[in-house]
């Protein structure tokens, strides 16, 4: 199996009162990959697919911030995190 074709994961945290940026609280391939697509799964965290940036976020240090160059694109995946937050959250009180 080729690097490219290899599962990989990374988890994202943002405290808007600590933090600048995201961090990193999770990465790793193959098991690991799997364990923490499952866990995000158990805990309704929503999942976004994209590899480029997966590779490039693999290259950083748990607990480090994301940085700059990475900002648009993690900040639309939040967003489409939060609409889907809100959208469920809004489905629960019907």
């Amino acid at each position: 199996m080729t690097e490219d074709k290899i599962k990989k994961a990374v988890a994202l945290k943002y405290n808007k009162s600590r933090d600048r940026a995201p961090r990193v609280t999770a990465k790793g391939s193959r098991m690991i990959a799997e364990r923490i697509i499952e866990i995000a799964r158990e805990k309704g965290i929503p999942i976004s697919e994209d590899p480029d940036l997966v590779g490039a976020l693999m290259k950083l240090d748990l607990s480090d911030e994301i940085p700059p160059e990475f900002y648009q694109t993690v900040a639309e995946i939040l967003a489409f995190a939060y609409r889907l937050n809100r959208k469920m959250m809004e489905g629960k009180k019907r």
